[in-house]
């Protein structure tokens, strides 16, 4: 979509989105941003290297008493983590010469630049940062007996490991960096509680364990069924590829995802989804288009507080119907019992858009939206 088909705005203003990233937040949440959405980050996870720990030394001495045919480097950052953990305890050399002889596949040109940066030469590298691409290539080849050794970044691979294996191929998993709940756990608990209470419009998902993370914190405090039911029903899940969204689909939860499995196709992806799901009305001879925590009417933004986006949202459930102070009552969050709660967000939420006639008020009975003629037929039996 082009910056003029959305007058000064973004495709993404009046939306609300979480970030759930600990890993490139700051670019997915500056990307969401230019397009104008609001945006909450909580990251789900942090990333803990692991010099200290017994697996990957164990892994890099297993390597050097019995070298690998095949290295695949899967991330730049976990590659050169792994080469100074190996120098740290003073085996940097000897798994250097081991991985001189080795045939090195390197995931995407990032990963490449870190492999020549250790002055290797990778043997081949695919255009894209697909580990599928590097499996087939391994498969391509006589697997039987070779030895390979597969430096993971925090997330295993599902089915990557096996499918080698099944090939007769010898796999030694070198875990650089394991994925931890973070360590403050307030910002992710306030973006379960923005979900729950729909005051998100999508969450954003770039690596499986973080999805993980979220549903098990959710669990812990008692959540899962709520936050589960915003997912699969009110706040969109949008994955930046298909095995991020495997612990979300494994709850039964739709989710988007990109084409291309990187961050800006699935900023892309949002800018098309969210604005196709905002409810558009024909509403007193304007186009009214509700949106998270914003409305356009005629195409201009318009910012409405929480208040009154919740009003709006009962009177649009069913547009051109009456509905009761006591109803809308029901619908602010947190107003008590005093109707007179409801003219005074009424009253913000007339100001807010700018156009006083959209909503009419009905004697004694309440309010509606003042649907066009023409479309009441349309939506008589909604």
């Amino acid at each position: 979509m082009h910056e003029h088909e959305h007058g000064s705005h973004g495709p993404l203003a009046g939306f609300t989105v979480g970030v759930t990233a600990a890993r490139r937040a700051d670019e997915l949440g500056a990307l969401l941003e230019r397009r104008g959405a609001a945006v909450q980050h909580a990251p789900a996870l942090r990333i803990v290297p692991l010099a200290d720990d017994a697996e990957l030394l164990d892994a890099t001495k297993a390597l050097i008493g019995h070298a690998p045919d095949v290295v695949v480097a899967t991330t730049a950052i976990g590659f050169r983590g792994w080469l100074e953990a190996a120098d740290g305890w003073g085996y940097g050399e000897e798994l250097l010469d081991r991985l001189r002889a080795a045939q090195v596949l390197a995931r995407g040109p990032k990963v490449k630049g870190a492999v020549r940066a250790a002055g290797l030469t990778e043997e081949w590298s695919p255009a894209s940062d697909s580990m599928a691409e590097v499996l087939d290539r391994l498969l391509g080849q006589d697997m039987t007996g070779r030895r390979v050794a597969l430096q993971l970044h925090g997330e295993p691979l599902p089915g990557f490991v096996e499918a080698l294996r099944a090939a007769g191929a010898e796999v030694v998993v070198v875990p650089v960096y394991r994925w931890m709940p973070p360590e403050d756990l307030a910002p992710l608990d306030r973006l379960i509680d923005a979900t729950v209470s729909r005051s998100l419009d999508a969450v954003t998902f770039t690596s499986a364990p973080a999805g993980a993370s979220m549903l098990a914190r959710a669990q812990d405090r008692g959540l899962l069924p709520d936050l589960l039911d915003a997912l699969r029903h009110d706040v969109l899940a949008a994955c930046v590829g298909p095995v991020t969204a495997l612990p979300l689909q494994a709850h039964g939860i739709d989710t988007v995802q990109p084409a291309r499995f990187r961050l800006g196709p699935l900023v892309q992806s949002l800018c098309q989804e969210l604005p196709s799901r905002a409810r558009t009305l024909p509403v007193a001879g304007r186009r009214i288009e509700i949106r998270g925590h914003a409305v356009l009417v005629d195409g201009d933004l318009r910012p409405v507080p929480p208040a009154g986006m919740s009003l709006l949202h009962s009177l649009a459930r069913r547009p051109g119907w009456v509905v009761s102070r006591a109803d809308l009552l029901r619908a602010l969050p947190g107003a008590g019992r005093d109707e007179h709660a409801v003219e005074t967000a009424m009253a913000r939420l007339r100001s807010a858009l700018g156009a006083p006639k959209l909503i009419q008020t009905v004697v004694k009975r309440g309010y509606r939206l003042a649907l066009d003629p023409e479309a009441d037929a349309k939506y008589a039996d909604a």
